[in-house]
């Protein structure tokens, strides 16, 4: 088995292969990083070889826990192997759960953990290129208007978060 994470299997937190969770559709754990500078968002840009939403815009970071690992502490790892970012305590915000079409056959049904992280943007950021394409500061409101435009840029998740969740994620460091 490669790479298992975290899923419920007739109700039973059981590890599972990580394609097969998604061609499934298993609910399972997730994480999700958001850094933020005052009122702007890190965003990144999904690799192009992602076996699902590769080249879409997303969060700053989200993944799958390893079993067993705390979710604050697969931030903070996460962090550091999708974006070389160093020395950032995230904190967490919110857990929503949701489920999303990934295309490819594949379904999204996490039960996400959220954390966000307040920094300068001359943090070092230095992607992975087998993970990230492209990072980019963008103003949060300018990323909720890019989000209700263009939709179709960015991962499911992001726009769920970002249409459903944002007040619960970002109601105390930018007025929603």
């Amino acid at each position: 088995m490669t790479d298992p994470i975290p899923a419920w299997v007739n109700g039973t937190l059981t590890p599972v292969d990580k394609l097969e969770v998604h061609r499934k559709g298993l609910r399972h754990k997730a994480v999700s990083v958001f850094v933020m500078d005052g009122e702007n968002v890190l965003i990144q840009r999904r690799a192009m070889g992602k076996y699902h939403t590769p080249g879409l815009w997303a969060n700053t970071c989200c993944t799958h826990p390893r079993w067993a690992e705390a979710p604050q502490d697969c931030a903070v790892r996460r962090l550091r192997e999708e974006l070389g970012i160093t020395g950032l305590w995230p904190a967490f915000r919110d857990r929503v759960e949701y489920r999303a079409d990934v295309g490819g056959g594949m379904v999204e049904h996490e039960v996400v953990d959220i954390f966000l992280a307040v920094t300068e943007r001359r943090i070092r950021v230095d992607p992975n290129p087998a993970e990230v394409m492209q990072v980019e500061w963008v103003g949060f409101y300018d990323l909720a208007a890019e989000v209700a435009r263009r939709p179709e840029r960015f991962t499911p998740w992001l726009r769920i978060y970002m249409d459903e969740h944002k007040d619960r994620i970002f109601g105390t460091l930018v007025r929603v």
